[in-house]
């Protein structure tokens, strides 16, 4: 009798908590909706490490200003405990909350627009039933005038923001329509992946146009283009979803999170319904496959260690034993140099930002190993970074621009803020 006392107790204390909408939901479908909100990386942002999961705070820098996430735990004063589904549902696919005011598209509402109303559920329930109560406080998101004019962002949705559900690609497998489905909304890859406008709006958000994900601009770094990925097989996407890594590249800069936080997760089918739309998108002709010659070229000058230049001394000093002499590193474990997109981008921001500050893989289920490259930041002066830099950009088969010494500059300067 007293434990069913207490067992009473229990279940009235968890009634009580839950919005009159949340019935109590099946453990099946809590956990759908834990792995949705896996797919939709809700942690990354969501999280402050060292703090409850989900509790929010963590500061975002845009062109506007820092914004700072939100508390979505049940918890009713400080998180989204007093949301009814709609409202739920609202917030997350039209950035709209309850009381009226518009969340800021740092939050990806105009991908996840496309989510399912069965997915939307599952998601509800989780949240309201699967995550615990966090009473943590995140600092408040006060941009700057016009920008803190929350009410403008009405006519920012109105101009740019498609309200509809996702709409499966005619003709195409199931598996690639899974695959569209993640793509578009809830993994929102648009969001990075896809080019801009003036107004900071994405200007493709559906497959069918030809410039989704066809690569886009972070925080300085160049996005590479996810249609048709040519030099990578449908088990290299696979590889580097699941575990940051591949046979030719290795995660660094945003993507590092995404791994760790939310691809990392995918299971088997999705991580290939992915690949596998990834690899039927069309225009991304198909990279250059190398300049053999021009490879061994810089791969026997670097061998026979006669007459180096500087830059190629500071290449044989502090790249060699991991990138070797041929640029191309370790399957799996040292990125290739040699045709890799962050290498050949047209903006260098990315690579001198790995040179001065380092890089880590992440440890992921199917790759427990945190393999770790260095910053160089304090052994390295600007011109030696820009003349490394250099050297990278244009030895082997690549071929993109020099580095100044005034770019690595700013780049350190920018590393250095808090």
């Amino acid at each position: 009798m007293k434990y069913s006392l207490i067992a009473l107790a229990l279940c009235t204390t968890v009634l009580a908590s839950l919005p009159a909408s949340a019935e109590p939901a099946s453990s099946t479908l809590i956990q759908k909706g834990e792995y949705l909100a896996r797919l939709g990386d809700c942690m990354a942002c969501h999280t402050v490490a060292g703090k409850d999961n989900y509790a929010g705070g963590l500061a975002i820098s845009s062109p506007l200003g820092t914004i700072y996430s939100t508390n979505i735990t049940p918890d009713k004063q400080y998180g989204i405990g007093n949301f009814t589904e709609q409202q739920f549902a609202d917030a997350v696919r039209k950035g709209v909350l309850p009381d009226g005011r518009h969340l800021y598209p740092a939050m990806p509402y105009p991908d996840y627009a496309k989510i399912s109303d069965q997915d939307i559920s599952a998601l509800y329930h989780y949240f309201m039933q699967g995550v615990k109560p966090s009473s943590q406080q995140p600092p408040k998101t006060a941009l700057s005038f016009p920008f803190n004019q929350r009410w403008g962002l009405a006519l920012w949705n109105w101009a740019f923001v498609d309200d509809q559900r996702f709409t499966p690609l005619q003709g195409a497998s199931q598996q690639v329509n899974r695959g569209a489905y993640i793509v578009e909304s809830l993994g929102h890859c648009g969001s990075c992946h896809s080019p801009r406008g003036l107004a900071m709006n994405e200007k493709s958000v559906k497959s069918s146009e030809e410039s989704f994900v066809s690569g886009g601009k972070l925080n300085g770094w160049a996005v590479p283009s996810l249609r048709g990925i040519a030099r990578w097989s449908t088990q290299d996407i696979v590889d580097y979803l699941q575990t940051g890594r591949n046979r030719q590249a290795g995660v660094a800069g945003e993507m590092t999170s995404v791994v760790a936080h939310s691809t990392a997760y995918l299971t088997d089918e999705d991580a290939q319904a992915i690949a596998t739309y990834l690899k039927a998108l069309g225009g991304n002709p198909a990279l250059d496959t190398g300049n053999p010659q021009a490879v061994q070229h810089t791969a026997d000058k670097l061998t026979a260690a006669k007459n180096l230049t500087a830059d190629e001394t500071l290449y044989l000093d502090n790249c060699n034993a991991c990138h070797f002499v041929n640029g191309k590193g370790a399957p799996h474990a040292f990125p290739a140099l040699d045709q890799a997109s962050i290498v050949n981008a047209e903006d260098p921001t990315g690579l001198i930002h790995i040179i001065l500050a380092g890089a880590q893989l992440p440890s992921t289920a199917k790759s427990a190993s945190a393999l770790k490259m260095p910053g160089f930041a304090q052994r390295l002066t600007d011109p030696q970074v820009a003349e490394l830099a250099t050297f990278i950009r244009q030895g082997w088969s690549n071929q993109a621009s020099a580095v100044t010494a005034e770019h690595v500059k700013t780049v350190r300067e920018q590393l250095a803020k808090p």
